[in-house]
């Protein structure tokens, strides 16, 4: 069984960063973790990825072509349908290329998989949805790791607008799913002790700040209100605070991936024997009282 976590959020939210600190994390601790660059617009990141889909198309190609001339957005979306199209080039760079499943692949193969950061592609367009299709056909076990920028979600109507595009991604995706708050290390004290009235939220009170005292509250309360209801009514969704110079924090997160994943539990139970210590004959035995 491998194993894959799919990276997705807004455009800057910090997904390459949480990649790469997160690599750097497993090395620490001894164990193997490979990126995979499926942005085709990236400039920028501080991992070299196994595989990089600048080598198959980049956004330039898109955009710059005479018959396409897509903008930023459409060139992204044409990369990701590419990539689905030429998608023995990606199996061919994860699994060497067999039509067949590997019998002989590496146990426990763990990748994080960094998307671009158009939030369409995932909230209701299907490219994402059909990479994750192609991944479980070669017998990869997956779940979306969407992160959120934490300097964006401490008031109420922020927090709500994050929480709406976070269903949107699970409701379309229909995988397992981690939110992930990130850049909580560049948050100020004042902060980080607001952002923690949204990670238990009381929806209830949360609602009743975004309608008192604005004309466009009032009008829509009962909107508001039934979104509170959904949130808080059916537990859809909570966010996990990341610190990336906390290693604990790390740790906390990678182990929450990790059983979501059921990573590792198919391994051997590690069994060892620990003999009774040997006696010499010359020198008297005094048992331990």
């Amino acid at each position: 069984m491998r194993f894959a976590q799919i990276v997705v959020g807004p455009a800057g939210s910090g997904k390459s960063t949480y990649c790469s600190n997160m690599q750097q994390h497993a090395m620490d601790g001894k164990r193997n973790i490979q990126v995979v660059n499926l942005d085709p617009a990236a400039e920028h990141f501080n991992y070299t990825p196994l595989t990089d889909i600048r080598e198959l198309i980049h956004l330039d190609d898109a955009m710059e072509d005479e018959e396409l001339h897509y903008g930023p957005n459409g060139g992204l979306i044409f990369c990701l349908e590419f990539l689905i199209e030429n998608q023995d080039w990606l199996k061919a760079q994860l699994c060497g290329g067999d039509d067949e499943l590997m019998l002989g692949e590496p146990d426990d193969d763990y990748i994080l998989f960094d998307m671009p950061g158009q939030i369409e592609l995932f909230t209701h367009l299907k490219m994402g949805k059909q990479l994750v299709e192609l991944l479980e056909s070669w017998n990869f076990r997956t779940c979306v790791v969407f992160c959120l920028d934490s300097q964006f979600m401490v008031d109420g109507a922020k927090f709500i607008s994050g929480t709406m595009a976070a269903l949107s991604v699970m409701a379309n995706m229909e995988q397992p799913h981690v939110n992930v708050l990130t850049k909580v290390d560049l948050l100020s004290a004042e902060a980080r002790k607001q952002l923690e009235l949204y990670l238990e939220p009381d929806t209830h009170n949360l609602m009743g700040e975004l309608t008192i005292g604005t004309g466009f509250g009032e009008k829509y309360r009962k909107l508001t209100e039934a979104i509170g209801s959904l949130i808080e009514d059916f537990s859809l969704v909570r966010f996990f605070p990341l610190n990336i110079d906390d290693e604990e924090s790390l740790s906390d997160l990678l182990l929450q991936i990790d059983s979501i994943l059921q990573y590792g539990e198919d391994a051997d139970v590690q069994v060892r024997d620990f003999d009774e210590p040997e006696v010499n004959e010359n020198e008297d035995y005094v048992p331990d009282m």
